[in-house]
Formats: structure tokens, sequence, C-alpha cells
């Protein structure tokens, strides 16, 4: 069985989606973060979350919680479902 970087290529594949919606979500977060004028620092101020964690959700580093994902909309003033809207 071939095996990348650790994990089996079925592994891999399966999970190939998952990384790809992650990544949707890393780039949505940044994006709107952008359009508030926020920077990153900023928007863990608010929402009560390390910026090296903003950092890392936005460049897919670390998987968000829902409860990181609710603080972040709300120190963005959106609903947590905009978070997710044209993904």
């Amino acid at each position: 069985m071939s095996t990348y970087l650790g994990y089996s290529y079925a592994w891999a594949m399966e999970h190939q989606d998952e990384k790809a919606f992650l990544n949707s979500v890393a780039k949505r977060l940044a994006d709107l973060r952008r359009e508030k004028g926020l920077t990153q620092e900023r928007l863990a101020d608010t929402a009560g979350v390390d910026r090296v964690a903003i950092a890392n959700i936005e460049t897919g580093l670390r998987r968000p919680t829902v409860t990181t994902m609710y603080r972040l909309a709300k120190a963005l003033g959106i609903k947590v479902e905009e978070l997710f809207n044209n993904l």
C-alpha cells in the first residue's frame, strides 16, 4: 500500500474534499476580514481569539471549532451562516 506523508493513499483521497472545504472557509474568513477593514489582531481581540489562531485558520493550518466560528462571525458583525456562503 502506498503512503502519502504517512497516510494511505485511500485516506488522502477520502479527505481531499474536506481539505478543499477548509481552504474555502479559510479564504472566505480572510476576505470578510479584509472587507471589514480589520487586521488579524483586531479581529482576534474583538472575537476573544488568539491572533495566531486567526492566521492559522486563514491559512488552513487550523480547523476552527463551532464556538470559534461563532465568535468570529459575531466580531465581523455577520451571521455565522455567512461564513459559509458561496462555498
